[in-house]
């Protein structure tokens, strides 16, 4: 019974219809919930991946979706998260960034540090939407491509710090 269970935090009178809905989960508890780091121990970003999948799927699709609707819908921002490689594409080149730069979370903690290193990777998506006229066709929607290109800039600036 999910009364029993508990899995979620109650949420403001406004947005929630019980104590248990998935949006009460806390997002820093989403990267314990997801077990990614015992296989794949070796490659951050594929962790990292890992966790940006399963909160797209039970935020996005299965809570905000259960209460949205119109335009192109909560799935489909969430489809372009976990699909066709190309939010990994972008996590890798910020990664291996990251590494030839500062070393894997050797960067200092400071906002230059965020904006070096979120500005190149989103620099280097942009340029990839422009060069390969493919993937603006798979990501039809800007919102859609602003925020595969802000998971990778955030996935990255969290490898460097």
């Amino acid at each position: 019974h999910a009364e029993v269970v508990h899995m979620g935090s109650y949420l403001p009178v406004r947005r929630a219809r019980g104590e248990n809905e998935p949006g009460g989960i806390a997002f820093g508890f989403l990267a314990d919930i997801c077990q990614s780091s015992k296989s794949n121990m070796d490659d951050p970003v594929r962790v990292t991946l890992d966790v940006v999948a399963s909160g797209a799927m039970l935020y996005d699709q299965i809570w905000l979706g259960s209460y949205m609707s119109g335009g192109v819908g909560f799935t489909q921002y969430a489809t372009a998260a976990y699909t066709d490689n190309i939010l990994d594409d972008f996590t890798y080149f910020g990664k291996e960034y990251v590494e030839d730069k500062y070393g894997m979370t050797e960067a200092p903690n400071t906002m230059e540090t965020v904006l070096d290193v979120a500005s190149e990777v989103t620099f280097y998506g942009l340029e990839q939407y422009e060069e390969y006229p493919a993937l603006l066709e798979d990501q039809f929607g800007g919102s859609q491509r602003a925020a595969v290109v802000a998971a990778a800039a955030g996935c990255s600036t969290a490898f460097a710090t």
